[in-house]
């Protein structure tokens, strides 16, 4: 079964090429700029697809007549694609949970600390001639309300409670087992000063957090997400940090990636943003790709 990693990058080769063994079934990998229109050529012949995080419209896939899998690499696929479409096209999309629970953890944290210090403002101010310091937020004794209690919000919450916040949290079920106090949802955003987003998305939690619940977060409170962009009604969070009922919101995932230079979110002074980085680290990237690579073994036989 022919396989290819279609969206490679200058980043992922060289951690590819360490983690695929001689053993393992050969994987031909694409480095060249695509799009959408572009897959049925690109995936003609292949049964396996390897996504890091490029789109695909179902539309396109129906036109890839030889493919029967599609390995995300992630837990995100949702929002690059219609699973329940491709399952009906006989495609079926895998996903890598649990490689980078540490790595988007400290991603989080390094967000809610940027935010509340001002530090991506301040660095911009600084580069453009203008020394003016800023009032930050200290996060000692702070209740930071954690949203998902999976393998990345209970990392968030270990750290958090490290550096002397009160944790609460809130799961779809409840985890007595995470030893953090859950609170209902609107609870938890009526009390944290920072609320740390960790959901995964699907139709239960697209558009969880709309602008009634935005509402609810406490005046100045830091808004972070590192899981996925359409958990949060994005317009309202644009309101919402236009008026400055948000303190300040550190985003690294968004509803349509990358985001555009013009885009509102971009030019707000009072949002941080990365580029869907979080998980993005050596030790992470390892065990997603030798995880895909033994998904791909495994379809394989």
């Amino acid at each position: 079964m022919k396989a290819l990693f279609i969206d490679c990058n200058q980043q992922l080769a060289p951690v590819f090429a360490r983690v695929h063994r001689p053993d393992d079934p050969p994987i031909a990998v694409n480095m060249a700029p695509f799009g959408a229109a572009d897959l049925p050529r690109l995936l003609d012949g292949c049964a396996i697809c390897l996504d890091d995080h490029s789109y695909m419209p179902t539309a396109e896939i129906a036109r890839c007549k030889d493919l029967r899998h599609i390995v995300f690499l992630g837990t995100g696929a949702a929002s690059y694609m219609n699973i329940a479409e491709l399952k009906d096209l006989g495609v079926t999309v895998h996903t890598i949970k649990g490689y980078g629970d540490t790595a988007v953890a400290e991603h989080t944290i390094a967000l809610m600390f940027a935010c509340a210090r001002s530090v991506a403002m301040m660095d911009r101010s600084v580069r453009a001639g203008t020394w003016t310091p800023l009032e930050g937020m200290q996060l000692l004794g702070k209740t930071l309300g954690v949203v998902g209690l999976g393998g990345i919000g209970g990392e968030v919450a270990r750290i958090a409670a490290g550096i002397g916040m009160k944790v609460i949290a809130w799961n779809r079920t409840p985890r007595p087992e995470a030893g953090v106090p859950q609170v209902g949802l609107d609870e938890l955003l009526a009390m944290s000063d920072v609320v740390s987003l960790n959901l995964v998305l699907n139709d239960e939690t697209r558009g969880l957090v709309d602008a009634k619940k935005l509402a609810l977060m406490k005046p100045g409170a830091i808004l972070v997400n590192t899981a996925r962009g359409a958990l949060v009604d994005e317009a309202a969070l644009i309101d919402a940090l236009q008026n400055r009922r948000i303190r300040h919101a550190g985003l690294d995932v968004f509803h349509a990636e990358p985001l555009k230079a013009d885009h509102p979110l971009a030019s707000l002074d009072n949002v941080t943003i990365t580029a869907h980085a979080a998980f993005r680290t050596a030790e992470a990237s390892e065990t997603l790709l030798r995880r895909a690579i033994d998904i791909v073994r495994k379809i394989t036989g």
